[in-house]
C-alpha cells in the first residue's frame, strides 16, 4: 500500500466556480505552449527539418478483434490498449478508462485505426482518468456517452467542465496528490506539457500522468510530456513500477514538438529513468498530429531499444485490442 495515501469517498471535490483565474506551469516554471508564429511556421513548412509527406488514414496498425467477454465481471488484472493514449485497466475487479477517445474523428482529423475496444465490448466503467484537456485525450462525445455513473479523476482546474456537463462524481487532483478510490490507489504525477481547449483557457487546468496501484501492482500512464527530470523523480517515489505507458508519437519536427512530446529515443530514456520493469508504448498510429508517418514511432523505438541494449521481453507492443493479463508482469 502506498505511503501517505488519504482515503475519501468518491464525490464532489473541486471548485465549481470555473473562474479560470489560476494559471498552471511546469516544474521548470514554463508554459511550453507553442507560440503562434512557430505553429504557423510548422504548418506552412517554413523550416529545414522536412519529413516526407505521409497519409493520415489507411495506415495499417496491428489489430485484434476483442469481444470483451474476458473483461466483463472480471477480477483479473488486465491492460488493453484502445488507441492513442486510451487504455482500459482492470485492477482487482475495478475497471478504469484512461483518456478515453472512441470518436471516429477529432474535428477535421479522422481516426486512422478503429478503437481496440468499442462501446459494446467495454465492461461497466468505475473510474475515468483524464491526464489533460487536449482533445486527443479528453474527448467530449466519448465522455458524455460514458455519462454520470463513473468517478472522474481529473487535473486541478478541470472539475468545472465535468460539473457543467452533468458529471458530478469528480475528484480533482494536484501533482503528487494520492487518493484511494474504489480500492485503487491513484497518484497524479507531473508531466512537461500545457493545456488549452479554447482561446481563453490557456493553462487554467493542470496536466500530468497517473500511477495506479492495487495489491502490489503499480502502473504508470505518462499522458503527454516533453523530456524532463520528473521521469526519474517518479521512479524514485514509486518503487517496484511494473509497467510504464509512455508516448512515442507526435514527435516531428523536433524543433517544434520536443518541448511537449518525447521522441522514441527519449521514451527509452524515460523508461530507464522511471525504473519500470516493462514499457508499453502509446500515442501513435491513431491520429496524425505531426509530420512523422503514423507507423514510424514503433520502428524508431525498436532501434533506440536495441541501441540501449535493453531486453526485448521488457517492451510490450501488442496489437490494438489485445488484452494483457498483468499477473505475467508483476
Amino acid at each position: 500500500m502506498p505511503v501517505g495515501v488519504r482515503q475519501r469517498a468518491a464525490g464532489v471535490s473541486y471548485d465549481v466556480s470555473g473562474d479560470g483565474g489560476m494559471r498552471f506551469t511546469n516544474l521548470k516554471g514554463n508554459f511550453r505552449k507553442p507560440e503562434a508564429v512557430r505553429v504557423l511556421q510548422w504548418l506552412l513548412g517554413w523550416h529545414s527539418e522536412k519529413y516526407p509527406r505521409s497519409p493520415a488514414t489507411g495506415v495499417a496498425v496491428p489489430f485484434v478483434q476483442n469481444d470483451g467477454k474476458l473483461l466483463r465481471h472480471s477480477r483479473r488484472d488486465t491492460l488493453t490498449w484502445i488507441g492513442q493514449a486510451s487504455f482500459l485497466v482492470q485492477l482487482g475487479g475495478t475497471s478504469l478508462l484512461i483518456d478515453p477517445v472512441l470518436s471516429p474523428k477529432l474535428g477535421w482529423v479522422k481516426r486512422n485505426s478503429p478503437p481496440g475496444l468499442d462501446w459494446h465490448t467495454l465492461p461497466d466503467i468505475d473510474i475515468v482518468l483524464i491526464t489533460h484537456n487536449h482533445r486527443d485525450h479528453m474527448d467530449a462525445p466519448t465522455l458524455k456517452k460514458l455519462g454520470k455513473d463513473p468517478v472522474y479523476v481529473v487535473p486541478k482546474g478541470l472539475g468545472y467542465w465535468f460539473y457543467r456537463n452533468g458529471m458530478r462524481r469528480v475528484v480533482e487532483m494536484t501533482w503528487w496528490q494520492e487518493e484511494e478510490i474504489q480500492g485503487v490507489f491513484i497518484t497524479f504525477v507531473p508531466a512537461e506539457h500545457w493545456s488549452r481547449r479554447s482561446l481563453t483557457d490557456l493553462n487554467t487546468s493542470w496536466w500530468g500522468g497517473f500511477v495506479m496501484q492495487r495489491n502490489g501492482l503499480s502502473l504508470y500512464h505518462a499522458g503527454d510530456s516533453g523530456w524532463f527530470d520528473g521521469f526519474a523523480e517518479i521512479g524514485r517515489r514509486v518503487t517496484n513500477l511494473h509497467m510504464a505507458m509512455l508516448p512515442i508519437g507526435a514527435y516531428a519536427p523536433r524543433w517544434f514538438m520536443s518541448p511537449q512530446h518525447i521522441s522514441p529515443d527519449e521514451a527509452v530514456k524515460a523508461f530507464i529513468a522511471s525504473g519500470a520493469k516493462h514499457l508499453f508504448p502509446m500515442h501513435w498510429g491513431t491520429f496524425k498530429l505531426s509530420d512523422e508517418a503514423l507507423d514510424d514511432p514503433p520502428k524508431a523505438l525498436r532501434l533506440a531499444w536495441e541501441a540501449a541494449n535493453l531486453p526485448s521481453a521488457a517492451m510490450r507492443l501488442p496489437p490494438l485490442g489485445e488484452t494483457l493479463f498483468l499477473s505475467r508482469f508483476a
